[in-house]
């Protein structure tokens, strides 16, 4: 389970785009949200957009893996898609935010690889947020200001990448996947093929 975190506008989305884009055997957790859908996204693909009469359902059922309140919106990941990837050995990608890691935390640490995406710096931050151009100047001045709150939580994952070069930052995430899934404890059909090694000298 690959969680990639940081505030809006720092890169997340974009690196996780083109992560799926090019490494088939990873999938991506789609997000159940309260918030309205912007122009350029579509149910299913981004998000799935259920009402919050829905999303409370969801909730009292657990029907979801982790969920949290961003930006006066609610988020959360369904349970049931998440657990019949990882059944058929497939890496799940979580583009979520640091409430959401806490709670993955707590119920499958063991599983999760956690990315923190630093924007270069507080400026750079607010002029992507302007050049998306998909939020009103109210909605960019409070995703501004839950930024501060959001990155007060960069120390509390595993690994941390400035986005100042987006091929420099996509390599990174990239070569933490890698070698995460080379990680023993991943692996444990090994010690049969060890044993075989062993057994063939």
């Amino acid at each position: 389970m690959l969680v990639l975190s940081s505030p809006s506008g720092a890169g997340k989305s974009t690196i996780s785009r083109l992560v799926l884009e090019t490494d088939e055997n990873i999938g991506l957790s789609i997000s159940a949200t309260t918030r309205s859908k912007r122009p350029s996204e579509a149910d299913g693909v981004h998000y799935h957009f259920v009402s919050q009469k829905r999303f409370e359902t969801m909730r009292e059922h657990d029907e979801l893996l982790e969920w949290a309140e961003v930006h006066g919106n609610f988020y959360g990941t369904p349970r049931e898609p998440v657990d019949v990837a990882l059944a058929k050995g497939q890496d799940i990608l979580f583009d979520i935010d640091w409430q959401g890691t806490l709670q993955l935390y707590q119920t499958c640490r063991d599983d999760v690889v956690s990315v923190f995406i630093l924007p270069p710096s507080g400026r750079e931050l607010k002029a992507r947020l302007e050049r998306r151009a998909e939020d009103d100047a109210e909605t960019i001045a409070r995703r501004l200001v839950n930024a501060k709150t959001e990155l007060a939580h960069w120390n509390e994952y595993d690994y941390v990448i400035v986005n100042d070069d987006l091929d420099r930052a996509l390599a990174g995430v990239r070569s933490i996947l890698a070698a995460e899934r080379l990680k023993r404890s991943r692996a444990p059909e090994m010690g049969a093929f060890v044993e075989g090694l062993i057994a063939d000298l």
